[in-house]
Formats: structure tokens, C-alpha cells, sequence
């Protein structure tokens, strides 16, 4: 039985990895999810969060997505997202002026369209903050 499965994180416009991991952990719509080798087969729907894929070495890659889903076999991940970027190219600035424009948009109390989609883009700039915070972390150890 190997000691790593192989994990391909793919966005609409490229793949953004392609590896052995030991594991893999994404934010499913119903929380999160570890992925280890040898896992039962699943697909899942993934919500605006972080994907940490674990190397065999043990060094953390840490990722966004967008949304997307997650297909699992016992010796594959596939990451299908909407939007993927490694960690380290998201711009923090970017994120908190996106946080902050869906903020005042929700607090103008405007349409119910406006509502929903501020509410979407305030998600997608938290987990993309969150992913920054994160990757912080990971280089403070």
C-alpha cells in the first residue's frame, strides 16, 4: 500500500498542481474534508476556501478555490475549481478591498440580487484572506 496519493488542483483557465501528496484537506460545503491515500470514492461540492495539500516530506502547499468540486479514488484527488490560486500569489490588498465592498453593499441594505452576490463576494474574499492567514502561519513555524 503506497504512502501518498496523487492530487491534481485544476482551475477553469490551468492546473495549478499536479503531485504525490501524503494528504490533502479542502473546504467541502459541509466542512472540512481529509483525503488520505487509499480513500473510499467521493465526489463533493467544495465551497470558497483553502485546500492544504501535505507533501510526503511534510512541507504544506496551500491553495484558494472559488468553489468547485472534489472528485476522490483510492489513488487520486481531483480538485475542479471555479478559481485556484496558490496562496502566495493572492494579493492581500485585492481581498480586503473586495471584504470591504461587500461589506458596505450588505450594510446599504440594497436589492436582493445585490444582497446575494455581495454576500458570495464577501465569502470569497474572507477564505481568500483566510488562505493569506494560513500561509502566514505555516511560514512562522
Amino acid at each position: 500500500m503506497s504512502n501518498t496519493i496523487q492530487c491534481d488542483i485544476v482551475s477553469a483557465q490551468k492546473q495549478i498542481f499536479s503531485g504525490e501528496v501524503a494528504h490533502v484537506v479542502v473546504a467541502g460545503s459541509s466542512g472540512e474534508l481529509g483525503i488520505y491515500p487509499q480513500h473510499a470514492p467521493l465526489m463533493a461540492t467544495l465551497k470558497p476556501g483553502t485546500v492544504r495539500v501535505v507533501l510526503p516530506d511534510g512541507e504544506e502547499s496551500i491553495f484558494f478555490v472559488g468553489g468547485g468540486i472534489v472528485e476522490v479514488m483510492p489513488h487520486l484527488v481531483t480538485v475542479l475549481a471555479d478559481t485556484a490560486i496558490r496562496a502566495d500569489d493572492i494579493d492581500a490588498v485585492a481581498a480586503k478591498q473586495a471584504k470591504e465592498a461587500a461589506e458596505r453593499i450588505l450594510q446599504s441594505r440594497a436589492a436582493e440580487l445585490d444582497i446575494a452576490e455581495a454576500m458570495a463576494r464577501l465569502a470569497e474574499a474572507l477564505a481568500q484572506l483566510h488562505a493569506i492567514e494560513e500561509l502566514r502561519r505555516r511560514l512562522k513555524r
